[in-house]
């Protein structure tokens, strides 16, 4: 093998799609995933005798790479963190844990190795002209990551490019659990002949993004991008409740959550100057799913 790639989190959601194209797009590369299967689940492992998979905390990562004698990575995806706004309330010490601590020890591990790290930064850092990201835990911790990164590449020297997700969507979404996704919850619900919840009032926006969008958006800034500033998103926004009704189901309202933002839109410019465009629209991909599924 040519090189070595590493995925954080590569057996959770983003992660297990990511290195399914990794696969494609890097023929001569062997892929490893860290993941402490917190969400990540062995059902989404990708068998192919070039993926390695290891247990552990990206805490750990350099004692883990060492005792496995692995070659250092050409390249680091960090999706490895803890990625819900509202629960961070509850699982304080665990978003903490995951984004701090672990993260810091992957910046060092990546600037040691000599590898390219791409972070996989949050959108909830950017609303309320960046006030959002002292909303909740989740929040904070993931803009204080960046800042993070940007000096220890200052101070120390490491090769970065960060990209930020919008609600990201598709195939291999978690739907059951705190930690579903908005989209999978509402497909859950659906298939369940129920009605779809949505947090009141309603009129708050997100930018939803399809997941082979976001994977081919992080490898085009694998290859093409430095420093801060990757979108990926659609730059449109959609209003909670007008996306539940487009799956032609009753809708609930249920009392509004701790820490949620009111708006969320991404400004493509960046993630355009690499030729990246999202090809997936949010109402294309429901029409189909109710299509496929009738009541």
């Amino acid at each position: 093998m040519s090189q070595t790639l590493l995925v954080t989190g590569g057996a959770g959601f983003v992660g297990a799609a990511l290195i399914k194209s990794l696969l494609t797009e890097f023929p001569d590369a062997a892929v490893v995933s860290l993941d402490n299967y917190f969400t990540g689940t062995p059902e989404n492992h990708v068998h192919d005798p070039r993926v390695t998979y290891l247990e552990g905390s990206t805490g750990d990562i350099a004692k883990i790479w060492a005792d496995r004698g692995l070659p250092a990575p050409a390249l680091v995806f960090h999706l490895g963190e803890y990625s819900r706004i509202v629960q961070s309330f509850e699982d304080h010490d665990l978003t903490w844990d995951f984004n701090v601590l672990g993260t810091k020890e992957v910046v060092k591990f990546a600037a040691a190795a000599g590898a390219k790290l791409i972070y996989a930064g949050s959108s909830s850092k950017f609303g309320n002209d960046g006030d959002d990201e002292n909303l909740n835990p989740y929040a904070w911790t993931k803009a204080k990551n960046i800042e993070y990164i940007k000096n220890y590449s200052n101070w120390f020297g490491l090769d970065f490019a960060i990209a930020y997700f919008y609600n990201v969507y598709g195939q291999g979404q978690i739907t059951n659990g705190k930690y579903a996704t908005v989209i999978g919850i509402f497909e859950r619900q659906y298939l369940a002949g129920q009605p779809l919840t949505v947090v009141a009032p309603g009129t708050q926006t997100r930018d939803f993004t399809h997941i082979d969008d976001i994977v081919r958006g992080l490898i085009m800034v694998a290859r093409g991008g430095e420093g801060d500033g990757y979108l990926l998103g659609t730059g449109r926004e959609w209003p909670l409740v007008e996306v539940a009704k487009m799956f032609g189901a009753a809708v609930e309202m249920i009392p509004a959550l701790p820490g949620e933002r009111v708006r969320g839109k991404a400004d493509l410019t960046k993630a355009a100057g690499l030729g990246w465009q999202p090809e997936n629209r949010l109402d294309d991909y429901i029409a189909k799913f109710v299509a496929a599924n009738p009541r």
